[in-house]
């Protein structure tokens, strides 16, 4: 039987109250603190506000359009009801953004986190992430993390001098990581956030602690584990690899709406005129089961991972190693300057130095993270025409 918890009648009446008085937003952000790169750039107007920008640079990188067409969590499905990134991150962000609103937090500031987060993203998801972080340590010794990459896309690749608000909490929105408590901790200066970053590229265990610098990034965060956790189980069933009663019933419920639902109202009513956010012990072990589970019955099963490990492993091995040639080789007519370096250079910003002066397998990790699942097949078949490789989808029939 579907439960659907409600805010108990106080918090209700609480929050209608501080609406009426003009007084729920008292730990929000406050926009006159923003700080960006180039101060003298980008400056707030009543229209175009400091965070509204952010949002605005975001939707027209060039990179946003290919959330479209990346894996979530199912690859090589011919199914337009199998989730991809662009809905992801929009379900971050409305579910995030129902979260702060009630909480009277700064709407533009959760919106650009959220739809950001995620523009540096591999193809084929967290699998093809963890491919391509084996191949960049392998020649390099240094680490990739879509989370981390989605700031240098944000703040290198196209340097939008984006508010050090929203790329810090980009950076530290590991959806991996469950907490029943997100507590921000302040961060001042772009000289401290490019460290802590420098850290994560040498570092991968300093990815994990990363820390949200405001409300709003903390509210993202939690966000981001509530929009997978029961739309990757629809998602599931829709692929035919389980049906939705494999999984126990708990605190927060079985279906998508459920968990949606309940895990929102137990954070509003648990986080309210706090400076933390916060689930209680019931919802959190919930959670943390339904997360167990996904990764038993989802992440790991072998459907799931057989064609990823058999095929687009070596297929991506191949296609790094050529490019990274190309690059060494200066072979201008190699996809990696026709489609991606030449690409880059076409955004008319300014920096300290040219794109192409990148080391070669930077480069490299760039443009195979920038690709779409369909970009990547289509350029393992035309650098190497003569391989057998080849991937088998699952259509409609």
């Amino acid at each position: 039987m579907l439960c659907y918890e409600k805010l108990s009648e106080k918090m209700e009446l609480s929050i209608k109250a501080d609406r009426e008085n003009g007084t729920s937003g008292t730990l929000s952000f406050d926009e006159s603190k923003v700080i960006r790169r180039f101060a003298e750039r980008d400056k707030a107007n009543v229209i175009r506000t400091a965070f509204i920008r952010d949002i605005d640079k975001i939707l027209h990188c060039p990179y946003y359009n290919r959330y479209a067409d990346k894996t979530q969590v199912f690859s090589f499905y011919k199914n337009d009801d199998i989730t991809h990134r662009s809905l992801h991150v929009q379900l971050v962000s409305r579910i995030a953004r129902t979260i702060g609103k009630a909480l009277g937090l700064n709407l533009d500031l959760i919106e650009a986190i959220s739809l950001g987060h995620d523009i540096g993203h591999t193809p084929f998801g967290h699998a093809g992430e963890e491919l391509l972080d084996k191949l960049y340590f392998a020649h390099t010794g240094r680490r990739f993390s879509h989370n981390v990459h989605s700031v240098r896309v944000l703040d290198k690749i196209f340097p939008y001098n984006i508010s050090l608000q929203t790329l810090n909490s980009i950076a530290s929105h590991d959806g991996e990581m469950e907490l029943n408590e997100y507590h921000p901790k302040p961060l001042d200066s772009f000289e401290e956030f490019d460290r802590q970053i420098e850290d994560c590229y040498t570092d991968k265990s300093k990815i994990k602690k990363l820390v949200p610098s405001t409300l709003e990034g903390c509210v993202m965060r939690i966000s981001d584990i509530i929009a997978y956790l029961g739309k990757d189980r629809q998602d599931a069933e829709k692929a035919d690899v389980l049906k939705t009663d494999a999984y126990e019933n708990c605190a927060i419920g079985t279906y998508n709406a459920e968990i949606i639902n309940n895990l929102i109202v137990n954070i509003i009513e648990n986080s309210y005129k706090k400076p933390y956010i916060k689930m209680d012990d019931e919802h959190f072990e919930a959670l943390k089961k339904a997360k167990s589970d996904n990764y038993a019955l989802i992440y790991k099963n072998d459907t799931v991972k057989s064609e990823i490990e058999e095929t687009v492993a070596p297929m991506m091995t191949e296609i790094y190693e050529k490019l990274l040639k190309d690059v060494v080789d200066k072979n201008t007519q190699s996809p990696i300057f026709t489609h991606h370096i030449n690409y880059v250079n076409k955004a008319f910003y300014k920096r300290e130095e040219p794109y192409e002066a990148t080391e070669p397998n930077q480069i490299v990790v760039d443009y195979i993270a920038s690709m779409t699942d369909d970009y990547f097949v289509d350029l393992y078949a035309y650098l190497f025409p003569d391989s057998n490789r080849k991937i088998n989808y699952k259509g409609y029939f």
